[in-house]
């Protein structure tokens, strides 16, 4: 059986709770509708998070972004909520989703959303020679 879009984000516990580690995912073919025209717009996703307890669970992910390919949804709201779907699923101490858009009327859109839990700071970079 083929599989299907779905808005059900699943999530695996976390194997190094105690440690502060990011994790990148690029999710190249966002792809929604544009509600003025209907016409599609395309997009590279980049999620960056510390996790918390919980992982987003990959192919979930995958068939979440899918979910959207007959959405009309301006650039704005459509990340923002994918990041608060995201944020609910995980609930992570940082997460940032960005998405760039790719060219529309000579025109490229980068949306940038971020969530971080109460309190907690972001360790110092490091910096080696």
């Amino acid at each position: 059986m083929p599989s299907q879009p779905s808005k059900t984000l699943e999530t695996f516990d976390n194997p190094m709770p105690e440690r502060d580690y990011t994790i990148r995912i690029e999710v190249p073919e966002f792809t929604c509708l544009c509600p003025k025209t209907g016409q599609p717009d395309f997009a590279t996703l980049y999620l960056e998070y510390v996790p918390e307890a919980k992982c987003v669970e990959l192919k979930s992910l995958k068939m979440y972004v899918w979910a959207y390919r007959d959405e009309g949804a301006f650039h704005e709201k459509v990340t923002n909520t994918i990041l608060d779907d995201l944020v609910k699923a995980t609930e992570p101490r940082f997460m940032r989703l960005t998405a760039k858009f790719s060219v529309r009327g000579g025109i490229y859109t980068s949306v940038v959303a971020e969530h971080r839990q109460s309190g907690w700071q972001a360790p110092e970079a490091v910096t080696l020679p």
